[in-house]
């Protein structure tokens, strides 16, 4: 599902891969207008299903962080005041969704836009985190 949930660079909020046009997608944005707009190859657009933390030891998949934080968050969106929250209120809270993350690499700036995205894909009901796999070739052989 991350797959298809894209940032773009230089616009707010999350956007969701409606189509594929030539040079251009066609996304939908996450909130409640829901309006459609082309985004070009020349933006910088990344799928939330590619985008890593950093760890003390290695990068761990964002929708694993996101499945820890939506398990102690019970489902609902993080009450965190992003814009008055101190470095110390953020770090408190990257600390119990990741408990090893790379404190010079994560900025408090990548902190508050992991909640901000956690937030909006909460309130748009979009809470399957788990790992796509598709199926190989053995695995659709009847016995």
């Amino acid at each position: 599902m991350l797959k298809k949930i894209l940032a773009i660079s230089g616009k707010p909020g999350l956007f969701r891969l409606v189509s594929k046009g030539k040079r251009t997608l066609v996304v939908e944005t996450l909130d409640e207008a829901h309006r459609r707009m082309p985004a070009f190859g020349t933006e910088r657009i990344i799928s939330l299903g590619d985008v890593a933390m950093y760890t003390d030891s290695e990068e761990v998949p964002l929708r694993q962080v996101l499945k820890t934080i939506l398990e102690q968050q019970e489902g609902k969106p993080v009450e965190l005041d992003l814009k008055q929250a101190s470095k110390e209120e953020l770090a408190a809270f990257m600390t119990k969704a990741l408990p090893n993350y790379d404190r010079d690499r994560v900025h408090p700036s990548d902190i508050r836009k992991l909640v901000q995205w956690y937030n909006i894909l909460v309130q748009n009901q979009i809470t399957d985190f788990e790992e796509e796999v598709k199926p190989t070739q053995g695995d659709n052989i009847q016995e």
